[in-house]
C-alpha cells in the first residue's frame, strides 16, 4: 500500500476484510479501545499502519481502493491494560484479525509473543511482536461455479447431516490414506453415496477454525 492511498470510511459490516473486486472493507469489534490501527504488511514484511477513526456500535472500520486479496494483515489496540479486569490492550502486540478468512504463518514462541513480562503478569511489555505471528490474509470472495447450481432444496424436505470433516473421513477403509482427514476425502464418492442413501440433502460441518499446533 502508497504512502498516499486513500483511506475511506468504509462500512461497520460485514465484519472481517471484505473484498469487492475494487478494493477492501475491514471491520473489526473492540469495546474498550481507544484506537486501533489497521497493520498491512508488504512481502518483504514492510508494515504500513493505517489509523481507524470510523466507529460504529464499537466496531472501528475502514475502506482500503485497490486493497485485494493476499493482502497481508493484523490490528494493533491502544487502550486499558488492567489484567485484573480482563483487560490486557497493548499496541506492541499484533493481533490476528478474528473474523478472518485465511491465517498465514505460524507462532514462534518469544518472549515477544505475550503483551506482558513473564514472570510479572501485571507488568506490560512493550516489546514488538509482529516478527514472530501470523498474519491475517485477504480473500477473494469470487468463484466461478461453471454450470453447477444451488440445489435449493425447500426447507420441509431438508436433511442436514452435521459431521466433523476428520471424524467422517480419517478411519473411513474406501477413501484413500492421503486423502482421509481431508475436503477432499469428504467428497469421495463413497461418502456422497453414503450421505445419498440415508437421504441427506446438505452437511453441516462442525466448526472449522485456525489453531497453533
Amino acid at each position: 500500500m502508497a504512502a498516499d492511498t486513500a483511506v475511506w470510511p468504509g462500512n461497520s459490516y460485514p465484519l472481517g476484510a471484505s473484498y469487492d473486486g475494487a478494493g477492501t472493507n475491514f471491520a473489526v469489534f473492540s469495546e474498550i479501545a481507544e484506537q486501533v490501527e489497521l497493520c498491512l504488511f508488504n512481502g518483504g514484511g514492510a508494515e504500513t499502519r493505517v489509523a481507524l477513526h470510523e466507529v460504529d456500535g464499537f466496531i472501528w472500520h475502514c475502506y482500503l481502493p485497490g486493497v485485494g486479496p493476499g493482502q497481508r494483515y493484523g490490528y494493533r489496540v491502544h487502550g486499558p491494560y488492567d489484567p485484573a479486569a480482563g483487560r490486557r490492550c497493548n499496541p506492541a502486540q499484533l493481533l490476528l484479525d478474528p473474523y478472518a478468512k485465511a491465517i498465514e504463518g505460524s507462532v514462534r514462541w518469544d518472549p515477544a509473543v505475550y503483551s506482558y513480562r513473564l514472570g510479572v503478569p501485571d507488568e506490560v511489555d512493550d516489546t514488538d511482536s509482529a516478527a514472530h505471528v501470523p498474519r491475517s490474509v485477504v480473500v477473494n470472495p469470487y468463484f466461478d461455479w461453471g454450470v453447477d447450481r444451488p440445489p435449493r432444496t425447500p426447507y420441509d424436505e431438508t436433511v442436514i447431516y452435521e459431521t466433523h470433516v476428520r471424524g467422517l473421513t480419517k478411519l473411513h477403509p474406501l477413501i484413500p490414506e492421503e486423502q482421509r482427514g481431508t475436503y477432499q476425502g469428504l467428497a469421495h464418492p463413497a461418502v456422497i453415496e453414503y450421505l445419498q442413501r440415508l437421504g441427506v440433502t446438505a452437511v453441516e460441518l462442525m466448526p472449522v477454525h485456525q489453531f497453533v499446533p
